[in-house]
């Protein structure tokens, strides 16, 4: 990580509430932001800023959100998702967010990212996936196939 990376930095991210953001059970007039898209724009927020603030070979995996969400957001508004930088311990950053729509709050809390060397979670990640039998026979771990392509070709 670099050094810039410290306690009290803010962004923000302005995003459409589009018809795939909302959830769908309610007819086209009650199409409102869906609380899991919610999670996820916030979780990409704070993910592609703190990008900025890593080295080569670091990125960041989500291990914690705690949401309250307010009000309901109508599809066809913006919010603005507004973070904070709220604690940098290690490799461990916490972020407090807010999530606006022109007329209020509708969300807000707290998100927790874990700063991680890519390669050495690509090694996990293969060795769990032949714990668990899903590397085929025959295939090398290194092969220029993907995995997910392996796991499911037909």
């Amino acid at each position: 990580m670099k050094s810039t990376l410290k306690p009290g930095l803010s962004f923000s991210r302005s995003i459409l509430v589009d018809e795939s953001r909302c959830i769908g059970f309610m007819g086209k007039e009650g199409m409102v932001y869906a609380t899991p898209k919610m999670v996820s724009d916030v979780e990409y927020t704070c993910r592609d800023w703190l990008v900025g603030h890593l080295d080569s070979g670091e990125d960041s995996v989500g291990t914690h959100v705690t949401i309250d969400h307010l009000a309901a957001t109508p599809v066809g508004l913006r919010v603005s998702i507004e973070v904070k930088v709220a604690e940098v311990d290690r490799r461990k950053v916490t972020f407090q967010f807010s999530v606006k729509d022109p007329v209020e709050e509708c969300g807000r809390g707290m998100h927790v990212r874990f700063v991680v060397e890519k390669a050495k979670t690509h090694e996990r990640l293969a060795a769990k996936r032949r714990k668990a039998g899903l590397i085929i026979r025959g295939r090398s771990p290194n092969s220029a196939e993907s995995p997910m392509a392996i796991l499911f070709r037909n």
